[in-house]
């Protein structure tokens, strides 16, 4: 059968799947919640019922907020699209200035939450919204709608005729969601995609997974909200793959020791974090065991999966592999076949070493804006190269501007921003290609994405600096949690940093050194900041005058997603962490 809208999804894995374990919810106690494909049908159907006895027509806007990915959001997410109505995903960690602006710009009508504490955010601002009804809660909790309660409404089988009656009079072309970007900077945009956006976008990645085990099962965990994330679960879904839903992210790696998952995506951030881990553990172990892993790190930190290595370091990578890196394995549940990254750049030397140990990771490339995915790496030799993001997806065109900014074309393009017609013609190039705001160059065909456009910075001498490639570099300095580059029209080029709190708490301990145990008081600690100073200038040294880091600052203060230092995706609003320090920033320029 031809799929044509994401709902479509659900009968073609009944047809050729119909798995026993479509969905399945991790709980506590290590026991599991699990719906087939003939549950999520049943439950979705029932969900669309219960919107229709609600009232809620086609074209209305229905939010889902949650703290954790489950079963029950898909559920819903395929009972709003089958009811005509428009799903509003929005991220559970947003203030609630934020979620008063979404609801309200979106015309929110009715919500589902996931636990109490948001209930009671959004009911604090309930006043505020102006067409909220009702709001519904996945989660059992005394006095509040419940979303048992919800579904009892749908359980009239006699109404299924209007569902399917809706469903057929929905297009391709139609809109199904609107996600509202996080954003660096400014208010979030509400970004308008189609059934066809995301369905193409979902069918073209399929050739980019590789064969899976048998009785294929995928572990989620990255927000369901974001695009990324909602997009590979339709993929899975597709492709017939059991999908477990992750307890939360603290309980990560027990989940994945106790699903043993094939295959699951990740964020540069969260890939960075294990590794930060197992590295600590790896060196803190002392003796014979730690001379061993480092040996074996440096085994690795060249490999590349395209090229046959001499005999010599095969024999050598055996050891290692039955040493170090097997453990690696049992750490993901030790079935991995891929992970895949997306939403920011993954460092070069992770993705060797991940590779080198047993874990490959696809990287990919993509936007909201195009459903998300552009590009992404593949187990062909010929689609894959590490620091790319590999070739674009069937149906994708790219080109590179004059000025390097990657532009895009494709059945994957949303419809616009919405009730902003001027950013989304401002999005588009004349002859209709989205500008992505990225700049990119081609290596031997695959894309290699270089910085963000608007990130790329002149100091007052001229000279260009690409901040994205020195905080990558900087990253790999054990002490440094996160940092950001600055300097925009400055004489040099300076940075913002966040230690890494557990690494300096144990560096701390074993050199005999006192350094406090607040944010406040590592940013003012000398010994800290003169052994922070000299790793940047290791790393300064592999750049030209011009770009090496001249000054830098510990910030007091962890950068987080609640403090609108991050976007939910971990990655950094410039803006907000340059007005939050700016004290810093005068400093490092003595303004």
């Amino acid at each position: 059968m031809k799929m044509k809208r994401l709902f479509d999804i659900l009968d073609y894995q009944e047809k050729n799947s119909n798995l026993e374990k479509a969905l399945v919810n991790v709980l506590k106690d290590r026991g599991i919640k699990s719906y087939s494909t003939k549950d999520y049908i049943k439950e979705s159907d029932k969900a669309s019922r219960a919107l229709l006895k609600l009232g809620i027509k086609p074209g209305e806007k229905i939010a889902i907020v949650v703290n954790k990915n489950c079963a029950e959001w898909n559920i819903l997410d395929m009972g709003i699209q089958k009811a005509g109505a428009i799903s509003i995903p929005v991220y559970s960690s947003i203030s609630s200035s934020e979620f008063e602006y979404i609801f309200n710009q979106a015309e929110v009508k009715l919500c589902f939450v996931s636990d109490e504490d948001l209930y009671n955010k959004i009911a604090g601002i309930k006043d505020n919204l102006k067409l909220l009804e009702k709001v519904y809660s996945f989660n059992e909790i005394s006095n509040i709608p419940s979303w048992e309660e919800f579904l009892r409404l749908g359980e009239d089988e006699s109404t299924q005729f209007k569902v399917e009656e809706i469903k057929d009079s929905i297009k391709e072309d139609d809109l199904v969601t609107i996600i509202y970007t996080s954003g660096t900077t400014g208010k979030p945009k509400g970004v308008m995609l189609s059934h066809k956006n995301i369905l193409s976008n979902a069918i073209s990645c399929q050739e980019r997974i590789p064969e899976l085990k048998e009785n294929p099962r995928a572990l989620s965990f990255l927000p369901v909200c974001h695009i990324f994330e909602r997009m590979i679960l339709y993929v899975f879904q597709i492709r017939g793959i059991e999908i477990y839903f992750a307890q939360n992210i603290e309980s990560l790696g027990d989940d994945m020791k106790f699903i043993k998952p094939h295959i699951m995506t990740a964020v540069p951030r969260v890939i960075e974090k294990v590794y930060d881990k197992i590295y600590e553990t790896g060196i803190n172990i002392g003796g014979i065991k730690s001379k061993i892993f480092k040996w074996s790190l440096d085994l690795v930190k060249d490999y590349d999966p395209r090229v046959k290595m001499p005999l010599k370091w095969y024999l050598k990578y055996k050891i290692a592999n039955k040493i170090i890196f097997s453990k690696w394995r049992e750490g993901v549940g030790g079935e991995i076949v891929t992970i895949v990254s997306g939403s920011a750049k993954l460092s070069e030397k992770l993705n060797k070493i991940f590779w080198a140990a047993g874990i490959p990771i696809l990287e990919g490339y993509g936007l909201t804006e195009t459903s998300p995915v552009i590009a992404v790496n593949s187990f062909n030799k010929t689609g894959f190269k590490v620091g790319t993001v590999g070739k674009a997806i069937k149906g994708v065109e790219i080109k590179i501007a004059d000025d390097g900014e990657i532009l895009v074309k494709g059945p994957n393009v949303f419809k616009g921003y919405y009730k902003d017609e001027e950013q989304t013609k401002e999005a588009f190039t004349q002859d209709g290609y989205f500008k992505t705001g990225d700049v990119g160059e081609f290596d031997e065909g695959l894309l290699k994405i270089t910085d963000r456009k608007k990130q790329i910075f002149k100091t007052s001498g001229g000279k260009y600096i690409v901040p994205a490639t020195l905080e990558e570099a900087m990253k790999q300095i054990p002490f440094i949690e996160q940092i950001m580059v600055v300097g925009e029209g400055q004489k040099m080029p300076c940075a913002l940093v966040q230690p890494n709190y557990e690494y300096v708490q144990k560096w701390a301990e074993k050199n005999n050194i006192e350094v406090g145990n607040s944010f406040e008081e590592l940013a003012n600690n000398k010994e800290l900041i003169n052994e922070i100073q000299k790793e940047i200038d290791k790393v300064n040294q592999d750049f030209g005058n011009w770009e090496k880091i001249k000054r830098f600052r510990l910030t007091p203060e962890e950068w987080t997603i609640e403090n609108g230092c991050l976007t939910p995706t971990l990655k950094c609003k410039r803006k907000n962490i340059t007005e939050k320090f700016i004290h810093l920033y005068n400093e490092m320029y003595e303004i």
